[in-house]
């Protein structure tokens, strides 16, 4: 059985100096202006966000912030995962599987579900039943963040595999639910498919594996239309780190402000916030000491150039973005159709062709980052899928 040693993130001094002299040195005065946001991260909104890393925003404080739960490293056939695991307020949670596993996606981090991890594991604290709280396990997708780099790119079934693993030689839960949004629903879709006898049930705010056979209904086929049409306009970041991920690397690799402008770009697109007839996103809801924590998980690791190997795995490498012709995935499932504005979601109809969906719930509001952006409403609906599992 493998084991896991504790962890705590500290960056090294060096490491900031140089992402500060980066940013310093960047030639703000030589790029130009295509049209705001509508061509991609707005500039003026890019300048204040790096004006403001560079010069009021406080890493070891949020290095505090990330260190309050407790985190693990352990080593999974050969690759080191870093990981929280917190021990909630249910004492009999390993043994009646009341365990969560929450995965993350690109460009995210285990920085997302830091304002879950306390109501899912000691509801007590904010109001909710004790009867409800979880063991909750974060990891880092390998690759990501502080979690080691895999030899060479892996995908979601690779990694589900992995973190299989991780519950159970490492951590020894006997079975555990999953949940997932973006990469980390098809790590959480594969874990339910394949690794059905450790996990006894899945919750996902995003549909990534699909079951093998084209939309039957009306209402599938207009979702899917209106899917292809988005990823026209949004879809060439997937696109080039699905083929050419090493060329994109020496691009960004070395550029702090470079990946601030990519992964900024995302949360003006992905998440629910209001929007002017140019495209430019209301970003005020989010402050830029999460955004540039968040940003930071990517720069201060240099694992930009590793977290999108996934997209090439996935699309190249595993061919995992369907369950096998005739197959759906067997263990119960839940799903909350967040509104997001680049991934769609889909009809209860497609989800059900594809799963044993036993909850679905429509959500009012927020976007592709569910944890992040609507913490609230996340949490309840974890709550009411595990209470239809009768754990």
């Amino acid at each position: 059985m493998s084991q896991a040693k504790p962890y705590a993130i500290s960056v090294k001094q060096d490491v900031l100096d140089r992402i500060a002299q980066r940013i310093r040195d960047y030639r703000w005065d030589v790029l130009p202006d295509a049209g705001g946001w509508r061509c991609g991260a707005g500039l003026d909104y890019t300048r204040q966000l790096c004006d403001y890393w560079l010069n009021e925003f406080d890493w070891r404080k949020q290095e505090q912030r990330l260190n309050r739960f407790p985190q693990f490293m352990a080593n999974i056939d050969g690759i080191d995962i870093h990981f929280y695991h917190v021990k909630g307020s249910n004492p009999s949670a390993a043994n009646n599987g009341r365990v969560i596993l929450l995965t993350h996606g690109w460009p995210g981090s285990v920085f997302e579900f830091l304002n879950v991890i306390e109501p899912l594991a000691f509801p007590e604290k904010v109001g909710g039943d004790a009867a409800d709280a979880f063991d909750v396990v974060v990891p880092a997708l390998p690759g990501f963040g502080f979690s080691g780099r895999p030899a060479s790119p892996i995908g979601p079934r690779a990694i589900a595999k992995l973190f299989a693993k991780l519950m159970t030689d490492v951590l020894g839960y006997k079975s555990f639910v999953a949940q997932g949004g973006d990469w980390g629903s098809g790590v959480t879709a594969w874990l339910g498919f394949e690794h059905a006898s450790v996990c006894r049930g899945i919750h996902l705010n995003m549909l990534m594996v699909q079951p093998a056979l084209p939309p039957q209904t009306d209402e599938e086929k207009t979702w899917l239309q209106n899917m292809m049409a988005i990823q026209v306009q949004e879809g060439a970041y997937g696109q080039l780190q699905a083929t050419k991920p090493q060329t994109l690397a020496f691009a960004l690799m070395d550029s702090p402000v470079g990946i601030a402008a990519w992964i900024a770009e995302k949360f003006g697109g992905w998440t629910d916030v209001p929007r002017s007839a140019d495209k430019t996103p209301d970003l005020s809801r989010f402050s830029f000491d999460d955004l540039l924590t968040n940003i930071m998980f990517y720069v201060a690791t240099d694992s930009f150039a590793t977290s999108a190997w996934i997209y090439f795995a996935m699309m190249q490498l595993e061919g995992s973005r369907t369950f096998p012709p005739g197959q759906r995935c067997e263990t119960p499932t839940g799903f909350a159709a967040f509104p997001d504005p680049m991934l769609i979601p889909p009809p209860r109809s497609r989800v059900e062709k594809g799963y044993n969906l036993i909850h679905f719930t429509p959500m009012p509001q927020g976007g592709h980052f569910a944890a992040f952006e609507q913490p609230e409403l996340f949490v309840a609906d974890v709550r009411a899928f595990a209470r239809k599992l009768d754990i």
